[in-house]
């Protein structure tokens, strides 16, 4: 039988190191275990550290014999953001791969939205995505070679009642990177956009009605929601030297909304 990417494995990423937001659960979890079963180093971004997450890491730890270390900063937080990155600094000499996977969500109507939540939305979906690529890009450049992945939205593509200010922060997410792409490209940097449609994760279902998602499921062409482990693999597909010829696109993961 043909092997697919979801069980694929090597040591493509050996000896890199990977920096990944919101990595403690959800697609942010299957992103980790996937760059780390490729040989992948992990620095490891999250608001908290939890005895689950440092059990599950160091499972990861000696099963794929690779470094996983801990970091802990809130996205809104620059300050800590900062410290947080002069540590990773001095235990990694260089950060190979970045994903910024971490983000908020707010539903509710327009009427009924504030322009503080808004706000707060932006420093976490955008200014603090941009802010990572400002310092990983400065030590990619140094090597002359990178991968930046951001984890959009099929929200920021198309239109979704109720999330004015969520839509906005992946589409200003998605044009940025397009932008990235050509300045960072003479430095051998490529920036990539993954847009997953409706994934199984707890953030969704706490943030989307049920009868939404049936509906949505019902005019896609997969006729069901997707895994985390499904944007993993896209993920590693756009880290890796496979996808050395793609830069500034968008990859919809989304089951075929056509």
């Amino acid at each position: 039988m043909e092997e697919t990417m979801s069980n694929y494995k090597d040591n493509s990423l050996n000896g890199m190191n990977t920096l990944i937001t919101g990595c403690n659960k959800g697609i942010g979890l299957s992103i980790t275990k996937k760059l780390a079963s490729h040989g992948s180093n992990i620095i490891a971004c999250c608001r908290k550290k939890t005895d689950e997450l440092v059990k599950n890491f160091n499972d990861l730890k000696n099963k794929y014999k690779v470094e996983i270390e801990i970091y802990e900063f809130d996205l809104s937080e620059y300050d800590k953001i900062k410290i947080s990155f002069q540590e990773i600094k001095k235990k990694f000499s260089k950060i190979d791969i970045l994903v910024n996977n971490a983000a908020a969500i707010d539903t509710s109507s327009f009427l009924m939205t504030s322009i503080k939540s808004g706000r707060d939305l932006f420093e976490i979906n955008y200014f603090s995505q941009i802010y990572l690529i400002q310092l990983v890009s400065k030590m990619m450049i140094t090597k002359k070679k990178g991968s930046i992945i951001n984890i959009s939205s099929t929200s920021g593509l198309d239109v979704n009642e109720g999330r004015i200010f969520y839509s906005a922060t992946k589409a200003a997410l998605i044009n940025s990177s397009k932008i990235l792409a050509k300045e960072l490209s003479p430095f051998n940097i490529r920036v990539n956009v993954v847009a997953p449609g409706l994934i199984e994760t707890d953030m969704m279902r706490q943030n989307t009605k049920n009868e939404v998602v049936d509906k949505v499921i019902n005019d896609l062409s997969i006729k069901r929601t997707g895994q985390p482990n499904e944007i993993a693999d896209v993920v590693y597909f756009l880290a890796s030297d496979l996808s050395s010829y793609i830069n500034g696109q968008v990859i919809r993961v989304d089951g075929g909304m056509l």
